[in-house]
């Protein structure tokens, strides 16, 4: 007989517009254990398998704290007549002390998603999304900034995160003194010490009836409440379930039950869980496009996400922190329920789709991810995407989960004209093959097979900054994505694998007059060998990590040079001129390499590892995005947090192609 083993959820924290997936493990008549599904159209042994939302009615008690404290878990609720049907939940700590709901419904497995309606308001800290507000900030609301942007879990909270809240008010400021200088009544009761203005009423008892959530009300007014208790009111029927505004503040049951499609009675009892409260998904920061053509000091992005120009065109490169990667050993200051792909990947597309970039190079994208979520979502926004996933000789895994890179362009802006793709493995394989002994080979092929990948893409732009000299001149494009080897180890490694990059870069470059990008994760600190290749043509023949040559593939060093006018766009914060949003960039780069400080942060590593380049004889910087400052990322500990999703941050430059000489 069907029955249901258990179900659980990755996470018992929901979030807005993160789908819940159940896990529900069935037992076959066969008596083995399957995560499948049992369809209609498919029954098993005259069984089969319905999910199924319904209007259900359901009352929370919610019983003293010191009260739950003497019951616990213990017989007397569970056999106390007057508990039967109801849910036993501590008023101050909210842990469930018993669950006695049992339920009957007709034909099919059953699956139920509730919202409990309460009388007590929630209002969640902007800070800590899994803690109730106990205090809002006047000065945000006095300014009209989002209001869910005000709400600080303590006054700790409130004080940690000033500097960085503070960016707010600075914000609201300027945008209030284009219209009157009205900053100093808003504003001028913040001290220098960063103690403000705070309205402390919040509570965790606050009932407040006008608590919202920006326009929309936390809770819908639609629902009748229940004399002492809550009302559980239908809000799906089907096996996944994703929250909306509406639930924000409410916590959600899920049941499932098989029954009998023949004899249309339950099979066994029903299997239910009980989520936290929902939370609003954390919302970034803005990061601004600064102008670094002398034009505009901050240059925002227009409706469309980025600065329109006809002769310009922006570049995002973003390694996103593939999900096989993101384990709770490697990232476990990370919340898990942040740390976990279905919360990951919508807060990743929000971010990604909101620069509105026209090329967008991912790295460490898996290919289920690609081929079921990036591919398809983006194609929404009007992206043509493609693909190269790393080869699997060395870690023979499912492929579906292997990652790789992807490059995606706006139809609108761009057509596609012709795909590489670099496997560095058969690159090893012929060099090996040239230069090694026999005998030597299968050690020299374990060193340099890695299985990364580097996918580049020829386009052709809709758009023209060609004067009436070269009318009708196609102006075409090369872009590069790659993901150079971690190991640290291995510097022989990956100095090789950004010089194959860069010879197969020089051929297309010398069959056709086209400017060229080289995006990606190189995992090379500013001033290691690869960086020093890109950045300058050539490495030091003294350089240290020239050490590190066992199989003497680098050898003569003389070799190692190339002939692209390469520059790292991010080097242009250092040559710009004075200006507001300069200035605080410059503090965010590294005044010896002119590259950012930082790319990668997590807990125990802070460093750049990202990069643009691009040729400086065809193309030129208009604009660069925002660095983040350490401080503000270091209130989550490390990346990745619930504002950002990934270990690394994104980067994004506009670029304008210069008029080219006709030959």
């Amino acid at each position: 007989m069907l029955s249901v083993i258990r179900v659980h959820l990755p996470s018992d924290i929901p979030i807005v517009g993160c789908e819940l997936t159940p896990y529900v493990l069935l037992r076959r008549p066969d008596t083995n254990a399957t995560t499948d599904d049992v369809p209609e159209s498919a029954p098993l042994d005259g069984h089969f398998l319905r999910y199924k939302w319904f209007t259900g009615l359901s009352s929370l008690i919610y019983v003293p704290h010191d009260l739950a404290l003497i019951i616990g878990m213990g017989p007397d609720i569970d056999n106390c007549s007057t508990m039967f049907s109801f849910l036993c939940i501590c008023s101050v700590c909210n842990d469930r002390l018993s669950d006695n709901t049992r339920r009957t419904f007709k034909d099919y497995l059953v699956v139920e998603w509730y919202r409990i309606q309460s009388d007590r308001k929630v209002a969640i800290c902007s800070v800590h999304p899994s803690e109730q507000a106990t205090l809002q900030c006047l000065g945000c609301v006095k300014a009209k900034i989002p209001v869910a942007k005000s709400y600080h879990c303590s006054p700790k909270c409130f004080s940690d995160a000033w500097q960085h809240h503070r960016v707010l008010h600075d914000r609201a400021a300027s945008a209030i003194n284009e219209n009157g200088n009205e900053e100093e009544e808003l504003f001028g009761r913040f001290n220098s010490s960063g103690s403000g203005v705070i309205n402390t009423s919040l509570s965790g008892s606050a009932s407040s009836a006008s608590l919202t959530n920006g326009s929309t009300p936390l809770y819908p007014a639609a629902v009748t409440q229940r004399s002492g208790g809550e009302t559980w009111f239908e809000v799906g029927r089907s096996k996944t379930y994703t929250p909306s505004a509406d639930d924000i503040g409410h916590v959600l049951k899920f049941e499932c039950v098989v029954v009998d499609a023949e004899t249309k009675l339950p099979v066994g009892h029903s299997n239910t869980l009980l989520t936290s409260r929902v939370i609003p998904a954390p919302s970034p920061t803005p990061r601004r496009l600064i102008s670094v053509s002398g034009l505009d000091a901050m240059a925002p992005l227009d409706s469309d996400g980025r600065l329109s120009s006809s002769g310009t065109f922006t570049v995002l490169s973003y390694n996103i922190l593939s999900d096989v990667y993101a384990t709770n050993d490697t990232y476990g200051y990370c919340p898990s329920w942040a740390l976990s792909w279905p919360y990951r990947r919508q807060n990743l597309l929000r971010e990604i789709v909101g620069y509105r970039a026209d090329i967008v190079c991912l790295q460490e994208v898996q290919s289920d991810h690609y081929e079921e979520f990036f591919a398809p979502e983006l194609d929404k926004h009007g992206y043509q995407a493609l693909y190269k996933r790393k080869t699997n000789e060395v870690y023979n895994v499912n492929t579906h989960t292997i990652d790789g890179c992807a490059t995606f362009f706006r139809r609108d802006r761009f057509s596609h004209v012709k795909k590489y793709e670099v496997e560095f493995n058969k690159a090893a394989q012929s060099l090996t093959d040239a230069l090694v002994p026999s005998a030597q080979r299968k050690t020299a092929l374990n060193r340099l097979v890695k299985d990364n990948v580097a996918l580049i893409v020829v386009l052709e732009a809709k758009f023209s900054n060609q004067g009436a000299d070269n009318p009708g001149k196609r102006q075409l494009l090369c872009v590069a994505n790659t993901h150079i080897n971690v190991h640290q180890d291995l510097k022989d490694v990956k100095l090789w694998q950004v010089l194959t990059l860069l010879k197969g870069l020089e051929k297309i470059a010398a069959s056709a007059d086209i400017p060229m990008l080289v995006c990606g994760d190189f995992n090379s600190v500013p001033g290691s060998a690869p960086h020093s290749l890109l950045a300058m043509g050539k490495v030091d023949q003294l350089h240290p990590d020239l050490v590190v040559d066992p199989l003497g593939i680098l050898r003569p060093h003389s070799k190692l040079t190339h002939q692209l006018p390469l520059v790292s766009a991010y080097s242009s914060f250092a040559r710009v001129g004075v200006g507001l949003g300069s200035d605080q960039q410059r503090r965010r780069m590294d005044a010896t390499t002119n590259e950012p400080l930082f790319t990668n942060c997590t807990r125990d590593f802070i460093g750049t590892l990202d990069y643009i380049f691009y040729t400086a004889d065809s193309l030129t910087v208009e604009s660069l995005l925002e660095l983040l400052d350490e401080e503000s990322l270091r209130k989550d500990t490390a990346l990745p947090s619930p504002e950002w999703s990934s270990d690394h941050i994104a980067l994004l430059a506009e670029f304008r192609c210069k008029p080219r000489p006709r030959r």
